[in-house]
């Protein structure tokens, strides 16, 4: 059973209350207890009424958290008496009615437009309190545009409707005897009940025949009525059809899959209705959380312009818009944007442009370094510039060569992590190739400060820095691949920004759209750019491109994302998160098994390993990565490893209470599998 339903209307004075009080009567005739909440009222006896018809016996602080005496609505109303509205106390309530009762009606304030308090309308209350609505419409001229129009936005804004009741049907005019037909034709959720007009409705003997006609007229059946979950059909047509990235697929068919279906804030809800935590960002592209009305909205108004127009030939508002906006936050002197739709291809354009640059200059400069445990993507370009044989080593035949260089793993150098007087030995073998070998190299290719697929290696402070002099000193391009510790996953809206490094092309993905939509954007200089210019006869086009370049909705989201990092000032307030993050995590030390903890920002790796002393790693056919997220599913967290290396990688929106549950899950998996 259903149990709870949210009281709506097209507009005031539809008969909210009417109705609340009518389902209620028919659910407790029908033996079902149930509650009443009326979370924000300005002015009248609603609540006294209500309260009284249903025999309600709750706290009445708890039914209606925030009375105003005038009138108006809510945010109007509470301002003008200094009464300051804290959503909390509202959740709370409703937390605890809807555990003491079978069924909770919960009645709005007007329609879903009306507003609570600053930039929050009802619509926001529904979606936040995660309850279907029942949108309640007057008969009479004007029910078929104000009904469409609350049931439009409301479905646009992801908000459940069950259906529509109809209140004081009187069938006088030829509109009321119209609108139900012409409802049913245009309306995407069913008419529930036609309600008709009442005298002296309130009065005892009124009550008794709206319980009874509630019976009759309002199909509760459907009102209580809980959609079944699809998980075993799901699951099944998953395995016949789907296959999965980086998945072992024989496991895959024999374990239980999890399959989401919906999303909020910083939580991921399963077919079933469980919810879990996402530790992950969704694959470390998640960044305000789910569901974020700024970019919804965003990409809704873009939807209504235009969904994709080509960037070959022509140009679109928010991919200029966009452009301008990625120079502006950029490292300087990165002033030329190329879009593309992942980190594979924002790599793959980068590594393009650096051969071709160099071509045009008339220089030989052909070869690429990489480093060791390097992860740039999955296209052959950009898997030539890997360094892990894990993922590329099948696809040897098909890479060009590359040099490699060592990764500045500290917890697996020779000579101990953070030993003292450490002089950046990780870097002698890259200036040993730049010494051998510029004349003949294009770029050096790296992931700043976190080497993130790898297994979260975050590097000493000064090694990027040191990497851009030597790059400098030897004439060839650093290219930073930022697709996955940008906008703001190491504390800092680039990381380059960290040790105040501009590279030649830094690439970016994965966080830009906040998690939405594929966009992904390789930025250059002036000087790479002025070299592609030329005389058309020259031929000196970059000859590259995408389809879905410069995606009008991809970057009104993108758009949206960057203006909520202004907005809510995310990076200040994602500073004690970081610190917190990090005491958080030395319970960890105490673990067995824990080998190493790593942070950087929000970007944290805890690496497994089987002897602490020796350093010996699990074997890959052990599964501890995999047997350790998978637990934390039972304690409502999401986690993906990477082998033997626990990643965590929130949202940046997360709070501190939220944080705690993620290390405590995190925790208790590690600790029971080992």
């Amino acid at each position: 059973m259903s149990n709870s339903i949210f009281i709506t209307a097209t507009d005031t004075g539809a008969g909210k209350t009417i109705i609340s009080c009518a389902i209620g009567l028919a659910l407790q005739k029908k033996g079902i207890d149930v509650g009443y909440m009326k979370p924000f009222q300005c002015s009248g006896d609603d609540t006294d009424f209500v309260i009284k018809t249903l025999g309600i016996q709750d706290d009445k602080n708890l039914v209606n958290p925030y009375y105003a005496k005038e009138p108006l609505a809510p945010y109007v109303a509470f301002k003008r008496e200094k009464i300051r509205i804290n959503l909390d106390k509202v959740f709370s309530a409703y937390h605890k009615l809807k555990k003491r009762h079978e069924f909770l009606i919960i009645e709005g304030a007007g329609g879903l437009l009306v507003p609570l308090r600053e930039n929050y309308l009802v619509a926001d209350l529904i979606r936040d309190l995660d309850v279907p609505a029942l949108i309640v419409a007057r008969a009479g001229l004007g029910t078929l545009n104000h009904t469409l129009l609350t049931q439009r936005y409301a479905l646009d804004y992801g908000v459940k409707v069950k259906g529509v009741i109809i209140n004081n049907y009187q069938g006088k005019t030829a509109a009321e005897k119209t609108n139900p037909n012409v409802l049913k034709e245009f309306l995407d959720v069913p008419i529930l009940g036609i309600v008709p007009w009442l005298k002296n409705v309130k009065s005892k003997d009124g009550l008794r025949r709206l319980g009874k006609i509630a019976g009759e007229n309002i199909d509760l059946k459907t009102l209580l009525k809980t959609e079944k979950p699809l998980t075993r059909q799901l699951i099944k047509r998953d395995k016949d059809f789907l296959w999965h990235p980086f998945t072992q697929m024989r496991d895959w068919l024999k374990d239980e899959p999890l399959i989401i279906d919906e999303a909020k804030g910083n939580y991921l809800k399963d077919t079933n209705g469980k919810w879990y935590l996402d530790g992950v960002s969704s694959l470390w592209v998640n960044v305000h959380g789910h569901r974020r009305r700024e970019i919804d909205i965003a990409i809704n108004r873009q939807l209504n312009k235009v969904a994709h127009s080509t960037l070959l030939g022509l140009s679109n508002v928010p991919s200029i818009e966009l452009a301008q906006r990625l120079v502006e936050i950029a490292p300087k002197g990165l002033i030329k944007v190329f879009y593309s739709d992942s980190g594979s291809t924002a790599v793959e354009i980068a590594l393009k442009m650096a051969y071709q640059y160099w071509q045009y200059l008339d220089k030989a400069k052909t070869r690429f370094i990489h480093l060791e445990n390097a992860y740039h993507g999955d296209t052959i370009g950009s898997v030539s510039v890997g360094g892990m044989d894990l993922f590329h080593k099948t696809y040897k035949g098909l890479l060009f060569e590359s040099y490699k260089a060592d990764s500045p793993y500290c917890y697996r150098c020779p000579k101990g992590k953070n030993y003292p007087g450490c002089n950046f030995e990780c870097l002698d073998r890259l200036r040993d190739i730049l010494r051998q070998h510029h004349s003949s190299t294009a770029a050096l290719i790296v992931e700043p400060l976190v080497q993130a697929a790898g297994g979260i290696i975050v590097w000493p402070e000064g090694v990027y820095r040191k990497m851009r002099e030597l790059c400098h000193k030897h004439n060839v391009l650093l290219i930073a691949d930022e697709v996955a510790v940008g906008f703001g996953r190491t504390g800092y809206i680039f990381a380059s920004e960290t040790e105040g490094v501009t590279p030649d092309i830094l690439c970016l993905a994965k966080g830009i759209t906040g998690g939405y939509l594929p966009l992904a954007a390789t930025l250059t200089t002036q000087k790479i750019f002025d070299a592609f210019s030329g005389e058309y006869k020259e031929q000196k086009t970059f000859f590259h491109g995408h389809t879905y370049t410069g995606n009008p909705l991809a970057c009104a989201a993108a758009l949206a994302n960057l203006g909520l990092f202004k907005k809510e000032k995310t990076l200040q307030k994602l500073q004690p998160k970081i610190k917190f993050l990090g005491k958080e995590l030395e319970k960890f030390k105490k673990l067995e098994h824990i080998g190493d903890i790593r942070q950087k920002g929000f970007m944290v790796g805890i690496e497994l390993v089987k002897n602490k002393g020796t350093k010996e790693p699990y074997s890959w056919e052990e599964r501890i990565g995999i047997k350790i997220c998978q637990k934390a599913r039972e304690y409502g967290v999401i986690l993906r490893p990477l082998g033997n290396v626990i990643v965590l990688m929130p949202p940046l929106a997360i709070s501190k209470e939220e944080l705690k549950q993620l290390v405590d899950a995190a925790y208790k998996a590690i600790s029971f599998v080992q």
